[in-house]
This record gives C-alpha cells, structure tokens and sequence, in this order.
C-alpha cells in the first residue's frame, strides 16, 4: 500500500483516493490510445514512417500510455490482469530512452495490434468503473 507522508509520519491513503486516481490514469491511456487511432486513421505503416509529424505525434501518445499504466495502482493492475502492464512499460521505456532508434515498424505494429484491444478494454472497465 502506497503511503503518504504527514507532518512527520505516514498515513495509509484512502481506497477511495485510490479508485478515483486509477479512474483518471485509466482515462488518460484511453484518450491517449483514440488520439494514437485518430492521428494514423487512413495510413499505412509505410505513410506512417513518412510522416515525421504524424509519426512522433504516435509515438508521444504511446509513450502517454505507458507512463500512465506506471501510476495505476498494484490492486487494480492485478484486477485488470487481462492488461499488459509490463509490455507498456516497456514500451514507453523503449521510446523515451532509445529515442534516437526508434523503429516505426514496431510502432505500427503497436498502434495496429496493441492499440485497438487495449483501447476496447479500457473503454469496457471505466464503463463499470465506480464512482
């Protein structure tokens, strides 16, 4: 359990606190994934790779995705194990550090195959999300 430090000493937070932060990190991967979709709608891996601009505004969605998936709590990463929590991170981790040799292949290969279920299950678990 995540703690917060308090005039001297730590304090266990509130599920609720937790629910509501899981909520808003889901959320942005959500957002983050439809902007990766709608950037690269109507290209191919090939006009993708030729288009710097639409390319790296992929790739910084990406990258949203998994830092994002970084702050999602330990218990709701395991109730979601259906999500692949470590291939983002990994991922992202990929993209920001090996920025100069980033293959827009495997970013198609992300936006095309990764992408869409994970998008659809997000959009699945905020549906049911609770308040």
């Amino acid at each position: 359990m995540r703690l917060w430090r308090v005039r001297g000493c730590f304090m266990p937070r509130d599920p609720s606190d937790i629910l509501r932060e899981d909520r808003i990190r889901l959320t942005h991967m959500a957002d983050s994934a439809k902007r990766a979709l709608r950037i690269a709608h109507g290209l191919t891996g090939e006009l993708l790779a030729a288009d710097e601009v639409r390319l790296l505004a992929v790739v910084k969605s990406i990258e949203v995705i998994g830092e994002a998936s970084t702050k999602v709590s330990p218990l709701t990463q395991q109730r979601l194990a259906m999500i692949d929590w470590q291939g983002m991170r990994q991922m992202r981790n990929r993209m920001i550090h090996g920025y100069d040799t980033i293959d827009p292949d495997r970013v198609w290969d992300a936006l095309s195959l990764d992408v869409p279920p994970l998008l659809a299950e997000l959009e699945r678990v905020l549906a049911s999300w609770p308040s």
